[in-house]
């Protein structure tokens, strides 16, 4: 029988606190796969709660993939993939502990409010599982057949609906190109756009793409923000003939570009033929007030942008998914010169994420995920504002993404505060990393934190801000 101690549930609701329990018992091994839970009725006797209580959390259990029900046998757990995977004894590691020891262990932090981890706990590891079960049993023999440039059609039309309905972009299968991470996309877009061609940044802004560039052999100008986003003005005289923005939720700073900036960025593009605008729309699923912002690429003016987004965000960074749509006008010319490549990203996988989406799991992932992310943020922001921090920092975030500015007064230089929280064991980045000018003394002694909360576990919220404010304060 199965035994919870429901005095350790704190705030969760009866529902939740079973639900979570019997999960973490089946990802453990406690519960094995294939074996018999107690009925509804047996089990909410036994734990002294009601029948809907269990009901609620068996239904949630089932549509995640963690358990099965068989019809007038009762309920069982779901066999886990990870499970099949034996656990190796350390005897058994035939390298050389030498080799070993070489490898830079990277440092552990207490908090690492630098990286856009996600919360293991949240992945839907047994609904995956199930997904990718289905697939291999399929017995499709696209499955083991080269994946044309554009990805899986599977996929591609799954998408399609998906930004229909959730980001007012309608397209076609074939604008689609799924690629194996952004860092993919860039490089593509890069041979196909020409390395000849200067590429516009936003200053300060997300530093792959000019990585990527410099790769290519080609040249990224920067271009300084104001407070509505990338300057127009400067970037016409930067002469630069593409440039890469985020307007949904810039990267770092935050800003939501207003309508009348978007007017006059794609005013931009229209003034000559060789002008694109690459818009990253990396983060627009976790908006937490109001309706999503439209993209660009909704306007009836985006024969002249490129929409790119990814799945690393929404599932997990390792998650290597991402896709692009190109305007219809570029199709044939982007076929004619890239068609040679085979997409990167396996048959497999492109085939599981397609179901995931297709059966409204990813929908209901998300729902998930984005109400996580809202809590954890308020939880965060309103520890600071109990803390002293709230004397000395100003917190800046437009109700979005996944991390937000902590703008602090104090007499030391924003590196010497850095430097003092990294040693605390806090990881976090600071605004003026973002820049693509040489760090001058301004910027090195600017406050401004960035803050990417995603991977704090909601237990290290209050230790968090404590070492903060010791670092601050002392």
């Amino acid at each position: 029988m199965i035994t919870i101690d429901f005095s350790k549930r704190k705030d969760l609701t009866l529902c939740e606190y079973l639900y979570r329990s019997i999960k973490k018992q089946i990802l453990s091994g406690k519960l094995a796969a294939r074996e018999r839970l107690p009925s509804r009725r047996l089990l909410a006797e036994h734990l002294r709660v009601s029948v809907i209580t269990v009901q609620n959390a068996y239904a949630r259990l089932i549509s995640e993939g963690y358990i099965y029900s068989i019809e007038k046998k009762g309920f069982f757990v779901e066999e886990i993939l990870s499970q099949n995977f034996p656990v190796q004894e350390k005897s058994a590691n035939i390298f050389p502990q030498k080799k070993l020891t070489r490898e830079k262990k990277a440092k552990k932090y207490f908090a690492d409010l630098k990286s856009n981890s996600t919360s293991f706990e949240k992945f839907p590891f047994a609904l995956w599982a199930k997904i990718m079960r289905q697939v291999l049993n399929s017995g499709d023999e696209r499955l083991l057949s080269r994946v044309p440039l554009g990805g899986a059609l599977e996929l591609r039309k799954a998408i399609c609906s998906h930004l229909r309905q959730f980001r007012m972009i309608d397209v076609d299968a074939e604008q689609i190109f799924i690629g194996a991470g952004t860092d993919f996309i860039y490089s593509m877009l890069l041979q196909f756009l020409g390395t000849k061609k200067k590429y516009a940044v936003e200053n300060p802004g997300y530093k792959q793409l000019d990585s990527v560039a410099k790769l290519c052999g080609a040249k990224c100008v920067p271009v300084n923000l104001d407070e509505n986003g990338i300057s127009v003005e400067n970037l016409k005289k930067s002469r630069a003939q593409i440039v890469h923005v985020s307007p949904q939720h810039h990267f770092p700073t935050g800003i939501v570009m207003p309508y009348k900036r978007r007017a006059q960025l794609l005013d931009w593009a229209a003034e000559r033929e060789d002008r694109f605008i690459i818009e990253d729309d990396y983060d627009s699923e976790f908006r937490f007030d109001g309706m999503p912002i439209e993209p660009l690429f909704s306007s009836n003016k985006n024969s002249r942008i490129i929409y790119i987004n990814t799945f690393s965000k929404t599932l997990s960074p390792s998650f290597r998914i991402s896709y692009m749509v190109l305007p219809k006008k570029l199709l044939k010319e982007f076929f004619s010169r890239m068609g040679f490549f085979s997409c990167p990203v396996t048959s497999f996988e492109q085939f599981a994420l397609a179901r995931f989406i297709e059966d409204g799991h990813y929908e209901k992932h998300l729902n998930r995920m984005k109400n996580y992310y809202r809590s954890l943020r308020n939880d965060f922001i309103a520890a600071l504002q109990k803390s002293k921090i709230r004397s000395i920092a100003k917190i800046k975030e437009e109700n979005s993404g996944l991390h937000f500015l902590l703008q602090v007064e104090s007499k030391l230089r924003g590196d010497e505060l850095h430097a003092r929280l990294n040693a605390s064991g806090i990881n976090i980045a600071l605004l003026s990393d973002f820049y693509y000018d040489a760090i001058d003394e301004n910027l090195a002694a600017q406050k401004s934190f960035v803050v990417n909360y995603s991977g704090l576990k909601k237990e290290k919220i209050v230790p968090t801000v404590r070492k903060m404010e010791k670092v601050f304060f002392e």
